[in-house]
C-alpha cells in the first residue's frame, strides 16, 4: 500500500515547525487545522474534514457551538479567574445546576480530566479510612485491565499498557487489577476488607471502544453495595450524551458514588472538569487538603453550565441513539473483508481492521484524511469513530460513503 503522505508547502510549514520547536509525544496525521464548524473541520488549505474524532469527545455539541461561545465572550469581557481564596458570583451557582443536573450533593470543580480521576482517587482514600474505617496506608482500590484514566505518574501506575509505563517508574501502589466485564473477578477481589473502590470507564474508549455485557453496570453496582466499596465511575469520555444517555451509567439505571466528568463539560473550548458524589464523600476533604488554581474558575462555570444545557436542550443524547445505530448498520452493509469487528454504543464507535500489514489502520486513516474525514487508530488495528452529537442523517451516511471509498486503500 502507498502511503498518502502528500501535503502542501503551507502544511508541511507548520508541520516542521512542531517537529522543530514540541516535544514528540504524539503522532498525528498530518493535516494541520484552524476552523471548525458544527462536525467540520478546516485545514490551514481551506480543505473541510467531517470530524469523527472530536477532539477525544471534547467536542460532543459540536465545534464552536454559537451558544457556548456566546457564553464564553461574555464572561471572558468580565472576570476569567479569581482562584478558590476568593468567592465568585458564578462559581455557587454552577454548583447548584450541575448538582442538580445529575443529582449529587456536592461538586469539586477541577480542571482537565486527569486531575478529576486525581481528586476521586483522594476522595476515595479519605472515605475509605475516615467513614469506612480502613487502616491507614492501606486503602486498595481495584481497576481494570486496560483501562486508561490519563499519564500522571500515579495513574500509570495502574496501567496495563507498556508504553505507558516504560521508563517511568518507580509506580505508586494501592491499586490492584481485575479483569474488565469480570464480576466474578470483581467480587473476589472486593472480599478484601481493605478494598475503598472500584474506578472504572463505563465503555473503555483507548482500548477500542469495548463494551461490556448488559447488565455488568447493574452488577457493578450491587457488589459496591454488598461490600460497602465505592462505584467510582470514569464517564469523562462515555458522558455528556456521547452513548445515546447523558451518562452511560443510565442505560442500566445505575447511579455511581463518584461521578467524573471533563471533556465535553466546555464544549471543547477550555479544560473543565468535575468530580460529584455525597455529602458523605465529599466533605471528608476539609480546607488545605486539594485544590487547583483553575478550578472552579468563572470562565469556567459559565461556559459548563451552557455547554450542559445545550446538550438537553438540542436533545443530542437522543440524536447520538439514533445516528450510533444507523452509523454500525451502515457499516455492517459494506461486508468489508478489512472490517473484523464493528462494536459501539451511541457515536462512540470503533472498527477492528483485518489485514496482514499492521500498519494498515493507520493507512486507512491517511486515506480517510484525504477523502474529507479525520479519524484516528489506536492500540494499531482500531480506529475510533465518534463525530460531533449533531450531526445530521444526511452527514451520517455521506461520512459512511467517504468509509466505504477508503477501505479500497486496503486492496480488493
Amino acid at each position: 500500500m502507498q502511503s498518502t503522505m502528500n501535503t502542501s508547502v503551507n502544511t508541511q510549514h507548520f508541520l516542521e515547525l512542531e517537529e522543530q520547536f514540541g516535544a514528540h509525544n504524539y503522532h498525528p496525521l498530518p493535516v494541520v487545522l484552524n476552523r471548525g464548524n458544527g462536525v467540520f473541520l478546516f485545514d490551514v488549505d481551506g480543505k473541510r474534514f467531517y470530524d469523527f474524532l472530536s477532539g477525544y469527545s471534547a467536542v460532543n455539541q459540536g465545534h464552536c457551538h454559537p451558544r457556548i461561545i456566546a457564553s464564553l465572550v461574555e464572561q471572558a469581557q468580565k472576570l476569567t479567574l479569581t482562584s478558590r481564596a476568593f468567592h465568585s458570583n458564578l462559581l455557587g451557582e454552577y454548583e447548584q445546576y450541575i448538582t442538580g443536573y445529575f443529582g449529587y450533593d456536592k461538586v469539586l470543580p477541577m480542571n482537565t480530566g486527569v486531575e478529576a480521576v486525581e481528586t476521586a482517587i483522594k476522595l476515595s482514600r479519605k472515605w475509605g479510612y475516615e467513614i469506612k474505617g480502613i487502616p491507614v496506608n492501606k486503602a486498595k482500590i481495584i481497576v481494570c485491565n486496560s483501562n486508561f484514566h490519563g499519564r500522571t505518574v500515579n495513574i500509570i501506575s495502574f496501567s496495563t499498557d507498556p508504553a505507558a509505563k516504560k521508563n517511568f517508574g518507580p509506580f505508586n501502589s494501592g491499586y490492584e487489577l481485575v479483569p474488565h466485564n469480570d464480576l466474578n473477578a470483581l467480587e473476589i477481589a472486593f472480599q478484601n476488607e481493605h478494598v475503598a473502590a472500584f474506578l472504572f470507564e463505563p465503555i473503555q474508549g483507548e482500548a477500542g471502544v469495548i463494551v461490556p455485557d448488559d447488565g455488568y453496570y447493574k452488577g457493578i453496582r450491587n457488589l459496591c453495595t454488598k461490600y460497602d466499596v465505592l462505584m467510582v465511575a470514569d464517564e469523562i469520555q462515555t458522558g455528556l450524551a456521547r452513548t445515546g444517555k447523558i451518562l452511560a451509567c443510565e442505560h442500566e439505571q445505575v447511579k455511581p458514588d463518584i461521578l467524573i466528568l471533563g471533556k465535553a463539560l466546555s464544549g471543547g473550548t477550555l479544560p473543565v472538569s468535575a468530580v460529584l458524589c455525597s455529602d458523605e464523600i465529599m466533605l471528608t476533604i476539609k480546607p488545605g487538603e486539594h485544590g487547583s488554581t483553575y478550578g472552579g474558575n468563572p470562565l469556567a462555570c459559565a461556559i459548563a453550565m451552557t455547554a450542559l444545557q445545550v446538550l438537553k436542550d438540542e436533545h443530542m443524547a437522543e440524536n447520538a441513539e439514533a445516528m450510533g445505530q444507523l452509523f454500525r448498520n451502515e457499516l455492517k452493509k459494506l461486508n468489508s473483508p478489512f472490517i473484523e469487528t464493528i462494536r459501539g454504543k451511541g457515536l462512540l464507535n470503533a472498527i477492528v481492521i483485518k489485514h496482514t500489514d499492521p500498519d494498515a489502520a493507520w493507512e486507512l486513516c491517511l486515506a480517510l484524511k484525504d477523502n474529507g474525514l479525520l479519524a484516528k487508530p489506536t492500540h494499531g488495528d482500531k480506529i475510533r469513530f465518534a463525530p460531533p452529537l449533531v450531526i445530521s442523517k444526511a452527514q451520517l451516511l455521506e461520512s459512511v460513503s467517504i468509509i466505504a471509498e477508503s477501505l479500497k486503500v486496503l486492496g480488493n
